[in-house]
């Protein structure tokens, strides 16, 4: 790999979700805010819409990071689950002992029970569903039923959904209306500004190590971000990738021309730009004994 090469402790530029990366754009820094005061309010459902790469995983995890103590957060990522099934992961992540054979009733109980006591412990309890464009509308309908539990004082759950646009489209379906009618709070992720992505590339350089200057040239910012539209999981495809092309013939910058070969290699951005030697990518790391297809 080239973090050695350009004097990194780790590669910058991985596209698994990591907080440490965590970086603060006006729109992240915006729907962060918003989820915050979403919790504090502690009414309704909250939803986070953007569109494939905008950061929602990451931003979920930040959020969820962020919240004092007094919150306690069940997570799910793959909410393509039957109302039951929806329901015993909810469990599963409250931590409550089930029986192999509970029925309906039994389960929506010890949820319930499992609820009222963390509430009398002075704890808030919110449930991050990740890709939420893809539940079912029962289990969406599920959910609602769900938030109708509470104290004289306030909800006992809280829920929030991230999901892509997708999940507008699904909002509107009339047999979950009333869900639709309790988001008290929403936000859309829009992608990276061309500056922003600088500073992006910047931050995220510095947190893996980066001690120089300027690694990215301004000519292969703009190309980068030609190329990515400004989606932060593109601009890490991309810029892990110009690293590597960067580091294939010895240098110690990033140029449009590594971006260039970086961007005909990834399917997601080869509209964006005319079609040209592919075969240039393997001939160029070849020489340094490198594998383009390990890092597709």
């Amino acid at each position: 790999m080239y973090t050695a090469h350009f004097g990194l402790r780790e590669a910058p530029f991985g596209i698994t979700p990591d907080t440490s990366f965590y970086f603060t754009s006006p729109h992240s820094q915006e729907a962060l805010n918003t989820l915050l005061i979403a919790a504090q309010n502690g009414e309704g459902f909250i939803k986070i819409t953007g569109e494939v790469g905008t950061g929602k995983t990451l931003l979920c995890r930040k959020f969820m990071a962020t919240l004092g103590k007094e919150f306690v957060t069940a997570y799910i990522p793959n909410p393509f689950l039957e109302p039951r099934t929806l329901m015993l992961a909810l469990a599963d992540e409250l931590e409550i002992a089930l029986g192999g054979d509970v029925d309906q009733h039994q389960l929506l109980k010890s949820i319930y029970n499992r609820l009222l006591e963390l509430a009398a412990d002075g704890k808030r309890v919110i449930l991050c569903l990740d890709e939420a464009q893809a539940i079912p509308i029962e289990s969406l309908e599920a959910l609602r039923l769900l938030t109708n539990l509470e104290t004289e004082k306030r909800k006992l759950l809280q829920i929030v959904l991230f999901g892509q646009p997708e999940l507008n489209r699904k909002l509107e379906d009339n047999a979950i209306r009333q869900l639709a009618q309790r988001i008290t709070f929403h936000y859309h992720l829009g992608p990276l500004t061309r500056d922003d992505m600088e500073y992006y590339l910047g931050h995220r350089l510095r947190v893996a190590g980066f001690a120089g200057a300027r690694m990215f040239t301004r000519e292969a910012i703009n190309k980068l971000f030609k190329a990515s539209g400004g989606i932060p999981r593109l601009v890490n495809i991309l810029a892990h990738k110009s690293l590597m092309a960067s580091y294939g013939v010895g240098s110690q910058q990033v140029t449009a021309e590594h971006v260039a070969l970086a961007a005909r290699d990834t399917l997601a951005t080869r509209r964006r730009f005319p079609t040209w030697a592919l075969a240039a990518i393997p001939a160029l790391l070849a020489a340094a004994g490198l594998t383009w297809a390990f890092i597709k």
